[in-house]
């Protein structure tokens, strides 16, 4: 992954997670931290990522590791990190408050599953996230949906 500053825009090039990521690029000077992707502008970037046949769903201190690297790898700032344990199952809940917007996690270890949301604006790069959480839980599978947020109609998007 390597970063330039081009004309006092970021744009992010490379490739994460053997995945190849996708073009980013901070507009208006990286002031309302919307970006561009294929000749689109919007908020950010929100992946909504359901592990299956996951392990260490009840590990509290784990996830809150896992999170921070995440944020560390992404590029992210956090703000803060509030996470609660269930009983009897001792199923987690909890969200990474990010500068750049948050990441939640909802686990159901007698399932092995886990829902996690991951969503990124700026120069912050969620995609890390798909490898980290399925390397970081031994996921079996990994569902990923993507959602461009804030996404602007009709509006001139530099080139």
């Amino acid at each position: 992954m390597s970063q330039q500053l081009l004309k006092s825009e970021w744009i992010e090039t490379g490739v994460v997670g053997g995945l190849e990521e996708p073009v980013l690029q901070a507009i208006d000077g990286g002031k309302d931290h919307f970006v561009v992707r294929d000749g689109v502008r919007f908020a950010g970037t929100h992946l909504i990522l359901d592990l299956w046949d996951a392990e260490r769903l009840d590990d509290q201190e784990h996830i809150e590791q896992t999170l921070r690297r995440i944020v560390e790898k992404a590029k992210a700032t956090l703000l803060h990190i509030h996470l609660h344990r269930f009983t009897p199952n001792g199923g987690i809940s909890g969200v990474a408050v990010l500068a750049e917007s948050h990441i939640s996690v909802h686990t159901w270890p007698e399932r092995s599953y886990a829902a996690f949301d991951v969503f990124m604006c700026g120069d912050a790069v969620p995609h890390v996230a798909i490898e980290e959480l399925r390397e970081a839980f031994s996921a079996a599978r990994v569902d990923v949906v993507e959602h461009r947020r804030g996404t602007l109609e009709g509006e001139d998007v530099p080139v």
